[in-house]
């Protein structure tokens, strides 16, 4: 089967074969193919290279190419395929490593040359052990469960109702090992609904390979297959309420995500960007995990596959990688393939979602997917707008980041997918117009300090140019149900950090002696903040995880401290005595407790204060 089209007839019904004219790198200019439409796959030459018509003159069309043009001349010749570009959505997913078209790369072979990758390979398919759970002649509607399939992760894989589908189930598959193209049951009596949007997303998802609608009925299929980039569809958007806990401190203490929110994170090179996502990986609640790496090194990406491999899941005690998917498009795959990657994963995340799981995406990095548009623009003679990027650059921004949300589903389950996008500015530069038009269109912005990061501070999360949208909503939450204090908390540190910043240049000018005692309090209590609370190492096997319970008592513990050592001042005590104090104990709670430790921390915050009573 076309892993691409969910199809084995390669050209489609009614359109004529063209030929190209010329090769411009990815991009191929054809004519003579009648019939075709914006969007649609072609292939390319006699290897049948994968391509999607980006736009139509007269009659010659223009293609961008998914793989490398090598050998491509012209007169070879173009077959469209009728459909759009799709992913092949169903089991075998999770624990998967893909290409960024949703190629399996295992067992691939050489992958790399043109046509190899196009298609599965001619091996048996994989059987997959299904229970249906709607029985023969029930009434079922868009996103209803027709069954689950048990074998294909740690998290339930469910069969959905299509979109635009309703009707009376009809004739089941008994519960058993299935090969993955398998029919496992007709939806007699199907309708497309009426919903805005629902039409065209039925047209999208038949032309895809869906469902195939007859007489008798809609089969529906183990496997689906979905136009990235078509949204799916839902019933309606959830206020966002619940935050994603990543495990990281300085994120979920001061800049926390709400499920179904979307976060932007910039960084130069050498401040732990790659590091600081997999850490988000690795420990976040999210059901399912979709790591994209969009252009990013490849010995970034054999790392990022061999440590999920190796680490045990701490939600279900298998593997890491066995809920998580992998979209592997390193920089030195091809460039267009880069630019397709992102829909990719965002529709594998709505695939999931649509079976009521939190889902995270993380692209890393955007960056390096706006270059694939900009070097495509180039070719194609597009204007350009600001440094060579393509006008088109916001609104693709905005349009990748809408995909994310928290939603009630067709079948009326909660779900959310949420994105985290690293982004790489060239040099650090913060205004160049990737960071600049992504900040405006993410609810939260997590921006590394090169500083921090050189002064070995990790997370380098910087607390003075980051932002949370979400912290007042999440405040709430927490408020109604688990933490009453975490608004004010959470208000008290960032007043700590933000008057320890607004010193810093002052003593840096006149020296840390000649201000008066509560501002040398301010400047220790800022130290004792970052040090003994928005510090953590992705290398420690006791804090490079930390619990929601662990992180409250230490961001507790350490202001106790400072509420003290500002009494002590204010009673008189010499602030060099205060400063010359030993604060170990609050230093090293972070790595003394475990990660779900809060008692350890408070009892070393309660024994810095047992000392500080003997400070006079």
């Amino acid at each position: 089967m076309d892993t691409l089209t969910g199809t084995g007839t390669p050209t489609g019904a009614g359109y004529g074969t063209g030929r190209v004219l010329r090769v411009n790198g990815p991009l191929v200019e054809a004519e003579g193919v009648a019939g075709t439409a914006m969007y649609d796959l072609v292939e390319l030459g006699e290897a049948r290279l994968p391509g999607e018509v980006v736009a139509i003159r007269d009659t010659v069309v223009t293609v961008q190419a998914y793989e490398y043009t090598g050998g491509l001349a012209p007169g070879m010749p173009v077959r469209p395929l009728g459909r759009p570009l799709s992913a092949a959505l169903g089991p075998g997913l999770l624990g998967g490593v893909f290409d960024g078209l949703l190629r399996p790369l295992a067992d691939a072979g050489p992958w790399l040359e043109p046509g190899a990758a196009g298609r599965r390979s001619g091996g048996p398919a994989r059987r997959w052990e299904y229970v249906p759970l709607a029985a023969d002649g029930d009434l079922v509607a868009p996103g209803d469960i027709l069954g689950e399939i048990r074998d294909a992760g740690p998290v339930p894989v469910r069969v959905l109702v299509p979109p635009g589908c309703k009707g009376t189930v009809a004739r089941p598959v008994a519960a058993g090992r299935h090969p993955e193209d398998a029919v496992v049951a007709t939806v007699v009596g199907t309708d497309a609904g009426t919903d805005a949007g629902t039409d065209a997303d039925t047209d999208a998802g038949t032309d895809a390979g869906t469902v195939v609608g007859t007489d008798a009925g809609t089969d529906v299929r183990m496997t689906t297959h979905w136009p990235v980039r078509t949204p799916r569809p839902v019933r309606g958007r959830r206020d966002a309420g619940r935050a994603l806990h990543t495990g990281q401190r300085v994120i979920d203490l001061l800049f926390p995500v709400a499920l179904g929110s979307t976060v932007a994170v910039p960084g130069g090179f050498g401040t732990g960007k790659t590091v600081l996502l997999q850490q988000i990986a690795k420990w976040c609640d999210a059901d399912v995990i979709v790591y994209v790496g969009c252009g990013e090194r490849g010995n970034e990406m054999a790392d990022v596959i061999e440590e999920f491999g190796a680490l045990t899941d701490p939600r279900t005690g298998g593997r890491l990688a066995d809920r998580t998917v992998i979209v592997a498009n390193t920089s030195n795959m091809p460039m267009m393939a880069r630019e397709a990657s992102v829909y990719t994963g965002v529709t594998v995340a709505e695939y999931f979602r649509d079976m009521g799981l939190d889902v995270v995406v993380i692209a890393d990095s955007t960056s390096r997917w706006a270059e694939a548009l900009r070097e495509f623009a180039s070719r194609t003679g597009a204007l350009p707008a600001e440094e060579g990027y393509p006008a088109g650059l916001a609104s693709a921004i905005a349009a990748f980041y809408e995909r994310a949300g928290a939603v009630t589903t067709l079948g009326g389950r909660p779900g959310s997918v949420t994105v985290i996008g690293a982004v790489s500015p060239p040099g650090g530069d913060m205004a160049e117009p990737v960071t600049a038009h992504t900040q405006r269109f993410v609810r939260c912005l997590w921006t590394l300090d090169r500083d921090l990061a050189y002064a070995r501070h990790y997370p380098a999360v910087s607390w003075a140019e980051s932002f949370s949208r979400d912290a007042g909503t999440i405040g709430a939450h927490h408020a109604d149900t688990d933490d009453p204090d975490w608004p004010a908390r959470r208000a008290r540190v960032a007043e700590v950090l933000a008057e320890a910043d607004r010193l810093a240049d002052l003593v840096d000018l006149v020296g840390i002696t000649a201000l008066p005692a509560q501002e040398r309090v301010s400047v220790l209590a800022g130290r004792l903040v970052r040090e003994g609370v928005l510090q953590q190492s992705a290398l420690s096997a006791r804090d490079a995880y930390s619990g929601p319970e662990k992180t409250a008592a230490l961001a507790e513990a350490v202001l106790a401290v400072i509420a003290r050592c500002r009494e002590l001042a204010d009673a008189g005590v010499p602030p060099a005595r205060i400063e010359e104090a030993d604060f170990s104990p609050v230093l090293r709670a972070r790595e003394e407790a475990g990660p779900q430790d809060a008692a350890k921390a408070g009892e070393l915050g309660a024994a810095m204060l047992a000392r500080l009573a003997e400070v006079s």
